[in-house]
């Protein structure tokens, strides 16, 4: 998924620009009104992720110039502004969402998910490995066509392990994803480690020789497309 972010605070730009890579999101970013609007009509995103006060052209007039443009793309606006009528104004000028700094990690990337998965197709919509089925608009995993039944983080990790396949994904990158800023870095390990446990017991056949989800020393989890001998 490939996310254009125009945000003129630098160091705001660096965290969120490094926040959302380590989700393995493609970021483009741009620090000036201008340039993001070069890059909207110039190149093809996923979502866009907007302040309003920018240096040059403003937000809300990037925002109006897309939307005249027909150009669809799902756009979050970030700013400072919390007044009723900024919010207003954004909406009805074709924003998707809006987010009022400052604001927490988990709810910014839960934000993005639910704007990525609102415009993705019913094809983008289904990941799958071997018979194994995760469908993330109607949040339903299947097994042979069979209904399983994951918690919330479960259905999480399963998610963001099969949009990475077959790259390993990190313990810290799992941590960051599910629980945002709710993880305890001390305890994080062992909690990884239970829920996996929980989720392979769940998603793998009684007569599979080995789990979908392979360890990798040292880095952390990977999914595999079919269960090693």
């Amino acid at each position: 998924m490939k996310i254009l972010l125009v945000e003129d605070d630098a160091d705001l730009k660096q965290q969120l620009e490094e926040l959302l890579r380590r989700q393995r999101y493609l970021v483009v970013g741009a620090d000036r009104g201008n340039l993001g609007l070069d890059r909207v009509f110039n190149e093809s995103f996923d979502l866009v992720i907007l302040d309003l006060m920018l240096p040059g052209v403003d937000g809300l007039t990037i925002l109006k110039e897309m939307r005249r443009a027909r150009i669809a793309t799902p756009v979050l606006i970030l700013t400072a502004r919390d007044a009723v009528a900024d919010r207003v104004s954004g909406l009805d000028a074709g924003a998707d969402d809006y987010l009022a700094k400052p604001f927490s990690v988990a709810e910014l990337l839960a934000r993005v998910r639910a704007l990525l998965r609102r415009s993705g197709s019913e094809r983008d919509s289904r990941m799958s490995a071997g018979k194994l089925v995760l469908d993330t608009i109607s949040r339903r995993v299947t097994r042979n066509g069979e209904p399983l039944d994951l918690t919330p983080k479960e259905f999480s990790l399963l998610e963001f392990l099969l949009y990475n396949r077959p790259r390993p994904v990190s313990r810290i990158a799992l941590a960051e994803h599910v629980w945002g800023d709710d993880f305890d870095p001390f305890t994080m390990s062992n909690t990884i480690d239970v829920h996996i446990k929980n989720l392979r017991r769940k998603i793998d056949p009684p007569e599979s020789p080995a789990s979908l989800i392979r360890t990798i020393r040292g880095i952390g989890f990977a999914i595999q497309e079919e269960p090693l001998p």
